[in-house]
């Protein structure tokens, strides 16, 4: 039985990942962390309830983060010191600090994964513009997210966008710089365009263009139940992990 701590378990995604985990026969919510969770009574008697990181003190294998961009690096960091290995879906850990939170799992020997999205359709998008940017060097991403959320662009839509200029062939890109803020932010040379609107859940598309033709790839996420397939795939492989890896198409 796999012992778990949610982070972020009064927040959309964690309530997700809370109903997740109580209907796996192999998974045991032991503790939840939230600035409301102590006042709560959505989480069962014996279920630990912590309203702050100092507070946490419990005995866990896994410790699955959806909290904010703002403590998702110390909230790694302490799962890892504490040997509870991290399923991270909290959008906003720069690469430098990934690059520390991986030095620090080799170090204390325990694996984990940084995903920036669960959705198996944004995984497969990211895997297909990829091949794509092959062909069609010239890219850009537009992404959509719900109003509530707090970083811009998305993890995803960066992770994409360093994807596409890791495989393309920059002697065949025609893009140039541009200072103009209406072509997005510039991310490996890449412009993303970011949406905020209620209404939305979560969606992206990369749009492709070379001479006289186009291709889009789009992918939509119209419910945060969506995101728990990949969680569940990630909750059944981070015990075996043996380092901190990132994206969830390195465990699929």
């Amino acid at each position: 039985m796999k012992k778990i701590l949610i982070a972020g378990a009064t927040g959309s995604m964690g309530r997700q990942a809370v109903q997740l985990v109580e209907k796996l026969p192999d998974c045991q919510l032991v503790a939840v962390l939230a600035p409301t969770a102590s006042s709560s009574s959505d989480f069962k008697p014996e279920v630990k309830r912590f309203d702050n990181l100092a507070m946490v003190d419990i005995a866990a294998d896994i410790w699955i983060d959806f909290t904010t961009p703002q403590a998702v690096y110390e909230n790694t960091k302490f799962a890892l010191k504490h040997h509870m290995h991290p399923i991270v879906g909290t959008s906003g850990l720069t690469p430098e600090q990934t690059k520390k939170l991986q030095a620090i799992a080799r170090k204390e020997k325990i694996g984990g994964i940084i995903a920036p999205n669960f959705g198996l359709s944004a995984v497969l998008l990211m895997k297909f513009a990829q091949e794509a940017a092959r062909y069609f060097p010239d890219a850009e991403v537009i992404e959509m997210h719900h109003a509530d959320k707090r970083d811009a662009p998305s993890a995803t839509a960066i992770a994409t966008a360093k994807l596409i200029a890791e495989n393309r062939n920059s002697a065949n890109c025609s893009q140039t710089e541009n200072d103009s803020q209406a072509r997005g932010a510039d991310y490996y040379g890449v412009p993303v365009h970011s949406v905020r609107l209620p209404g939305y859940i979560a969606h992206e598309q990369v749009l492709f263009g070379g001479p006289g033709e186009a291709l889009t790839i789009r992918q939509d996420s119209f419910s945060r139940s969506s995101f728990m397939q990949g969680v569940k795939v990630a909750l059944s492989r981070v015990m075996d992990l043996t380092d901190l890896v990132v994206g969830l198409d390195q465990i699929l």
